[in-house]
């Protein structure tokens, strides 16, 4: 019944428990309930979210109960998928854990779908927080559980509740429970310092890595560990360096000949794949982490760069302008059978697989524009979702069904990171503190 997972964060130390159903109210049951994220412009499902319920004579449980329900509602809204029911025409405001809704009231505003929850401060500072997912309108209950914690852990408790309702609802994976690391810019557009930064997806809990001493581009998270790869100017030439999250370790990837760049883990992350440029020649190398064995991918007059391995780790997606125009590649992880992708009329660049391993993103840029596309890895069905003066570096949510990228505009008035969905219906810009750029979306934290 009680599945005990530990956050693998250094900020939590204390375990989270999970309860896939409360012990309490009307079964767990089949929904028809069901949001279609496929189509851009379907109408946004009515929900509303309550405030949690508490012990009223405790301050920090009632502003926790508001916090966990505004963070809730607040990821459900960035979606569209979304129609949050105004909290002054709720009915209450807010419902015990233990009481069923009257569901006739609910109907009445048009929600579809109703959340509530509770709150509990236990003496030894950790809280409890629980909640339940309904159909107003079949009346029944979709979803319950509940989490403990550190009292530290409470946003991080509210994304998880986020996920738990956007996955009953649409019947996709998770990603609100994630992080996004990205170059941090500030200054003068001919001085610009750049730093390393990570945040929640929500742009919470911001913090920096680096000092901004040197200049650093193109952050990628490890898929199974908290680790970062970079590019760094610390040396004075650009290379590829490891940043381990938990313990500040940074080190240098290899010293090898001239300047390597476009670092990316593979699947497993055991091995890490970038370019090496000697002499004006970018090729493409695969080195082991763990014993630092290093093999050549690639071996030709033209520039290839930017790889993404494929999910299942077969495949490696790259550009090159082998052709004589930047295009999109695929070849094997070994190297082998390398061929071309994109067909289409502009320059390809910045292949990124999807996690779910269906499509490859890309940037493009075509007649003094750039847009951010996406294509089957063959090359069908080639899609673009947003177009800007200047927008590049795609990465995919750990769902497969948003992508982050940033974006430079035409007065110089810096860069900003943005996000849109699959459909190409809901652009939105990504709060962060200044300037920002090269963003890299984090897989879900883990739980163990």
């Amino acid at each position: 019944m009680f599945a005990p997972i530990l956050l693998a964060v250094s900020l939590f130390t204390r375990s989270l428990i999970l309860v896939f159903g409360l012990m309490f109210g009307p079964q767990l049951a089949q929904a028809q309930l069901r949001v279609d994220i496929t189509q851009g412009h379907s109408k946004p499902l009515p929900i509303a979210v309550l405030d949690f319920a508490s012990d009223q004579t405790s301050v920090t449980e009632q502003n926790l109960s508001r916090s966990i329900a505004g963070v809730i509602r607040n990821n459900l809204a960035n979606t569209r998928l979304f129609t949050l029911t105004p909290t002054e025409t709720m009915i209450k405001s807010f419902l015990a854990l233990d009481r069923v809704p009257n569901f006739e009231n609910w109907r009445i505003i048009g929600a579809q779908a109703m959340v509530h929850g509770r709150v509990e401060q236990r003496a030894d500072g950790s809280i409890s927080v629980g909640f339940r997912l309904w159909d107003s309108f079949r009346e029944i209950q979709m979803h319950a559980s509940e989490y403990s914690a550190n009292t530290s852990a409470w946003r991080r408790i509210a994304h998880i509740i986020s996920d738990a309702i956007y996955s009953r609802l649409t019947g996709e994976g998770a990603y609100f429970d994630s992080s996004i690391v990205y170059v941090a810019e500030s200054g003068p557009a001919d001085m610009r310092i750049k730093r390393l930064a990570i945040m929640d997806q929500d742009g919470a809990n911001h913090r920096f890595f680096t000092d901004g001493s040197a200049t650093v581009l193109t952050p990628r998270f490890s898929p199974t560990k908290r680790e970062i790869t970079y590019l760094s100017y610390s040396s004075g030439v650009p290379h590829v360096y490891l940043y381990d999250i938990g313990t500040g370790r940074r080190e240098i990837l290899g010293n090898y000949e001239g300047i390597t760049f476009a670092p990316r883990f593979s699947p497993d992350g055991n091995s890490l794949i970038f370019s090496q440029s000697v002499h004006g020649n970018s090729e493409i190398f695969i080195v082991n982490l763990h014993n630092r064995q290093r093999r050549r991918l690639t071996n030709n007059n033209a520039i290839d760069t930017s790889p993404s391995f494929s999910p299942d780790g077969s495949r490696v997606a790259f550009n090159s302008d082998r052709g004589g125009k930047p295009h999109l590649y695929v070849m094997n992880a070994d190297g082998r059978n390398p061929a071309r992708i994109s067909f289409g009329k502009g320059a390809y660049t910045t292949p990124v697989w999807s996690p779910r391993g269906d499509l490859i993103a890309f940037t493009k840029q075509r007649g003094g524009k750039f847009y951010i596309g996406v294509m089957r890895p063959d090359g069908s069905q080639e899609r673009l979702l947003s177009q800007s003066y200047l927008e590049e570096g795609p990465t995919w949510s750990p769902n497969g069904r948003v992508l982050m990228f940033f974006r430079e505009f035409r007065d110089g008035s810096g860069a900003k990171l943005y996000s849109v969905d699959l459909t190409g219906f809901n652009l939105r810009e990504v709060p962060t503190p200044g300037d920002a750029s090269d963003p890299a979306w984090s897989p879900l934290k883990p739980l163990k």
